[in-house]
């Protein structure tokens, strides 16, 4: 029986169609697929729940890396988009000291009220649209100052705090502003959801404070400069950074390009007190964690 069926299988393969016998395959089992969870979301709360991951995870993923969504479509590539993003033209730095840094690395005005929302630093739900509000637009310096004050990674890794200041205040400058996702309040938003998973006593005696630091920092640059538009979308249109970084995890190869190197303008190497192994060791481990971002959080 099997082999009739491969016979015929290849008998159709020879046929001459619009699309390959193993796409229309596919494509069959997706609409079954979707009728089953269909079936299971009407059972329960928790069959809605299964069927929304199951669905957004193996069946939307296909659809959206084939081609890009309409809105994508009316970007236009003009000349000042076009060019290469990786040169770090105009960079905005400032000229801190220990001295001068406010308590929560940004001058708000609000630090009273601020404190008492970075109160819930350690639990889920924090309100970041406040502590956006009350930073003056500088969720993702405060969270980082914040969380690097909480887990003593100032004292482990001497990290000069007017370095530390100026090197976020510069990469979030690199977060686009008019991006609706993207942008600097989703690296907090990220940043911080890290820094609680971290924290949960399962996972407290298992990672070094070395891969902490690591995974805390990845979630800072992790979408550093997006673009606005998917992986797909840069390559369909043959964009800058889709020919720099050869078609391969194009974003997620140019938020680690940003983030690491800005690390290397005036004032801004935090890591400049690392052995050369702790080094080495962290640049592996954060591109490592970017690189596995690709697909999962949007591109």
């Amino acid at each position: 029986m099997l082999e009739e069926l491969d016979w015929c299988l290849d008998q159709l393969e020879t046929l001459q169609t619009r699309h390959s016998v193993s796409e229309m395959a596919s494509t069959k089992f997706k609409k079954m697929l979707n009728r089953e969870l269909s079936n299971l979301s009407q059972m329960s709360c928790s069959g809605t729940q299964v069927s929304e991951f199951i669905s957004r995870t193996f069946l939307d993923k296909q659809h959206s890396a084939e081609r890009p969504c309409p809105e994508m479509q009316k970007v236009k590539t003009d000349k000042k988009n076009a060019k290469p993003m990786i040169q770090m033209s105009g960079v905005k730095t400032t000229s801190l000291s220990n001295s001068n840094i406010p308590p929560f690395g940004v001058k708000a005005g609000t630090d009273d009220k601020l404190a008492t929302e970075l109160e819930d630093i350690n639990k889920w739900g924090l309100n970041l649209f406040k502590v956006t509000e009350l930073s003056g637009n500088r969720p993702l310096t405060v969270m980082m100052h914040t969380i690097f004050q909480e887990r003593h990674l100032f004292k482990t890794f001497k990290i000069p705090l007017d370095t530390f200041i100026t090197y976020l205040m510069t990469l979030e400058d690199y977060y686009h502003g008019d991006l609706a996702y993207h942008n600097n309040i989703h690296a907090a938003d990220v940043t911080q959801s890290t820094h609680v998973l971290l924290s949960t006593p399962v996972l407290e005696a298992v990672f070094t404070d070395l891969e902490i630091l690591a995974a805390i920092f990845a979630s800072a640059i992790h979408d550093v400069d997006h673009p606005g538009v998917s992986n797909q979308f840069l390559i369909s249109t043959n964009s800058e950074l889709a020919l720099l970084y050869n078609d391969s995890s194009v974003l997620e190869n140019h938020h680690l390009a940003v983030g690491f190197k800005l690390l290397q303008e005036e004032n801004c190497d935090i890591f400049q007190n690392l052995t050369k192994k702790q080094r080495q060791s962290l640049r592996k481990m954060v591109i490592d964690i970017v690189s596995g971002m690709d697909g999962w959080l949007g591109g």
